[in-house]
């Protein structure tokens, strides 16, 4: 316990110490949004890697898909890597970062404002991009907790407090530049971490071939507590052993859908797309990509891989008689030195508080710049009209700052609420948090770095087809699971932009040809 606690003190002093570090770099609204737009391609691929991977991953998806798929669920991993982080940066990464520089866009939101003339889409996305990372932020603070509670014996309800209040504190002083430099230490720790932890696991079942074997030899239909029906993966198993050591498991299809909708995913998440906005150059984001693939394909693999093992552990049945599978990884870890407990805390911890610190930034930013604040911009080669001398650009600037900050208190406190009383699963809060903000953003912002031809009343088809999909679904009872409406939420988006923007009215080609002169090569 000493090592635990004094390790973990050590860890979080750190974090605040950067924090304070970076303080005078967050006066700016684009200090503490964008960290000047100047950071580099190891502090971006680690950011956008520790924003994507969290005690989510972690604990509920890599417990829940790990026992529902056994070892076939290492290609949610391998997913992650190839088409949530080598295939996002390839396709989204320099346009990104080339049309937002251009319009001077600093949000997602503020993307669509500008991209599509009309700031109705901009606050409208902003509020979406509020109300639905709430619940992506409880998870997180769900997953974290319970491993802590774990780890050190510390009452759940004390553990989200904490963690909430530690992570408040070094955002609101330093901003992106903080978490970005945060992000890379507790990257570190984190491919250190997955790596000595499955080694410790394998070795505690006797090596990987008798893993692997015991787990073969488990039938598909001998669920303790319930049927894996139960999870949000849905679905019905195959009958029969080796199905848990197979390559694609009980249920290809469901499967199928975790990966859709865990790395197509961050294509339309503010909070991970919001890394392309900062990176220094078009160079940089070609290192970025290598980096951040071989940082997705270790961490995430790492903990599908480790996660396809639990069956091999004894569940935790909650009181309804079902699995609590957010315990599965608890259980499994629960055994290991006291020593690699410490390090499971941080490497958990270290996830957790990088995807934390990037969600309430996003909001915040989201909110006071969208909303409270929406600046009438000029393209470039427009007059401005109107303009402020620089004396009250500052003071504008610096009061913007503030509300930020106020508001990312304000967020921290409404998540909290959430995690005090969160659902049974983890991956129900992702689900549809993931759902609804992709569905509504993936298709619009995608297409809209690529072709002319999307028009404004598509982007507002769009949102009201990923809000309002991920909705009916949760109200009426979730027919169709999270995870596959989630699923179906991003993929469907293409066509209805797609046949929208057919049959709409079209954009002023000039405003559109202004737009895209930012990818015309300049002599």
């Amino acid at each position: 316990m000493v090592i635990k606690v004094l390790l973990t003190i050590i860890f979080l002093a750190v974090m605040i110490g950067v924090g304070v570090y970076t303080r005078k770099q967050a006066s700016s609204v684009d200090g503490f949004v964008l960290g000047g737009r100047a950071v580099g391609p190891w502090l971006t691929a680690f950011a956008y890697g520790t924003s994507y991977f969290s005690a989510v991953v972690f604990v509920g998806y890599a417990g829940q898909f790990g026992w529902r798929y056994g070892l076939s669920s290492t290609w949610i991993g391998i997913g992650n890597a190839v088409i949530g982080s080598l295939l996002a940066w390839l396709i989204l990464g320099r346009r990104t970062k080339l049309m937002t520089q251009h319009i001077e866009s600093r949000t997602m939101p503020d993307f669509f404002g500008t991209r599509f003339q009309d700031q109705g889409l901009r606050v409208t996305a902003s509020v979406i991009a509020f109300v639905f990372l709430i619940p992506y932020t409880a998870g997180v603070y769900k997953g974290i907790s319970t491993l802590f509670e774990m780890g050190f014996g510390i009452p759940y309800e004390y553990c989200v407090i904490i963690m909430a209040a530690l992570t408040a504190v070094y955002v609101i002083l330093g901003g992106y530049k903080a978490t970005a430099m945060n992000d890379f230490i507790q990257g570190i720790i984190m491919l250190f971490g997955i790596v000595a932890v499955i080694a410790a696991v394998l070795a505690s079942q006797g090596g990987l071939s008798a893993a692997v074997d015991k787990l073969a030899a488990i039938p598909a239909d001998s669920v303790a507590g319930g049927s894996p029906a139960n999870s949000v993966g849905g679905g019905s198993p195959t009958a029969g052993t080796g199905v848990f050591a197979s390559l694609f498991g009980p249920d290809p299809w469901g499967l199928l859908g975790v990966v859709i909708l865990t790395s197509l995913g961050t294509w339309g998440l503010p909070q991970m797309v919001g890394k392309f906005y900062s990176i220094t150059d078009e160079s940089a984001i070609r290192r970025g990509t290598v980096i951040s693939t071989v940082f997705a394909l270790i961490v995430a693999g790492g903990c599908y891989f480790l996660g396809g093992f639990g069956r091999l552990y004894d569940p935790v049945i909650a009181a309804d008689g079902k699995i609590a599978f957010d315990s599965i990884v608890p259980a499994m870890l629960n055994t290991l030195p006291d020593i690699l407990i410490a390090l499971v805390v941080l490497l958990v911890l270290s996830a957790s508080m990088s995807t934390l610190a990037s969600l309430v930034l996003t909001s915040s930013s989201t909110m006071t710049l969208d909303l409270i604040y929406r600046d009438k911009k000029s393209l470039p080669g427009e007059v401005e009209e109107g303009s402020i001398d620089d004396i009250v650009a500052e003071k504008i600037e610096r009061r913007k700052v503030v509300v930020m900050r106020v508001l990312i208190m304000f967020f921290i406190a409404i998540s909290l609420l959430i995690a005090l009383n969160p659902p049974t699963f983890i991956a129900q809060l992702m689900g549809i948090s993931w759902g609804a903000l992709a569905g509504a953003f993936l298709a619009p912002f995608m297409l809209g770095l690529y072709w002319r031809g999307v028009t404004t009343a598509s982007v507002w088809a769009c949102f009201i087809w990923g809000v309002g999909l991920t909705v009916v679904n949760m109200v009426i009872g979730n027919p169709i699971n999270p995870i596959n409406c989630g699923a179906i939420a991003m993929l469907g988006g293409f066509p209805v932009v797609w046949l929208t923007s057919l049959v709409t009215p079209k954009m002023q080609r000039s405003y559109v040809d202004r737009i895209f002169e930012c990818y015309t090569p300049k002599l």
